[in-house]
């Protein structure tokens, strides 16, 4: 089966892995441009030719509504209230720490939309649960899935934000103005 997946995503959508794909056994995954529904997709596949481990991700809990919440959990999806008081960053610390094996992936801008700064969650989660976090760059223009060496956060949160940045520099997602 995996060589199947290997042909259609190489051979047929002509699509390159470049980078470390040995992924340490805990890390936050951070995919980026997310600009398109399509990304995630690209993403599942993706994954299931080269992660020997599930990389979990996750979603607004509206997405997690029947009957697309079994799917979504079966791909490895965990719900999120964003909206609420409780604390997202703990609550997934949290799972970090239960599990021996985690790689939890998550798009940095939080939405498909353009936006001018990330969102931080993701650097709070890697800080407090002490993992290194590995950047997928998700490059429509080339068609190549780029993968950086794991990154260790320092304490200094612009500098660690400007250097995980700067990974992404020049790729162009799905919806280019987007990116």
């Amino acid at each position: 089966m995996i060589k199947i997946r290997r042909f259609i995503f190489f051979k047929i959508f002509k699509w390159k892995i470049i980078g470390n794909t040995d992924f340490p056994k805990k890390c936050v995954l951070i995919a980026a441009p997310h600009t398109h529904w399509i990304d995630f997709f690209l993403a599942i596949f993706a994954r299931s030719l080269f992660v020997q481990t599930n990389v979990s991700f996750i979603g607004k809990k509206e997405l997690f509504k029947f009957p697309l919440n079994y799917f979504l959990k079966w791909l490895g999806g965990m719900p999120v209230d964003r909206g609420s008081n409780s604390n997202s960053v703990d609550s997934i610390a949290e799972i970090f720490n239960k599990k021996e094996t985690f790689i939890l992936g998550i798009s940095p801008e939080g939405t498909r939309k353009k936006v001018d700064k990330w969102r931080t969650g993701f650097y709070y989660i890697a800080k407090k649960t002490k993992v290194p976090i590995v950047s997928a760059a998700l490059d429509f223009e080339n068609k190549k899935i780029l993968i950086s060496k794991p990154y260790h956060l320092t304490n200094d949160i612009e500098k660690d934000m400007i250097n995980l940045q700067s990974f992404f520099e020049g790729v162009k997602g799905k919806i280019p103005e987007y990116s």
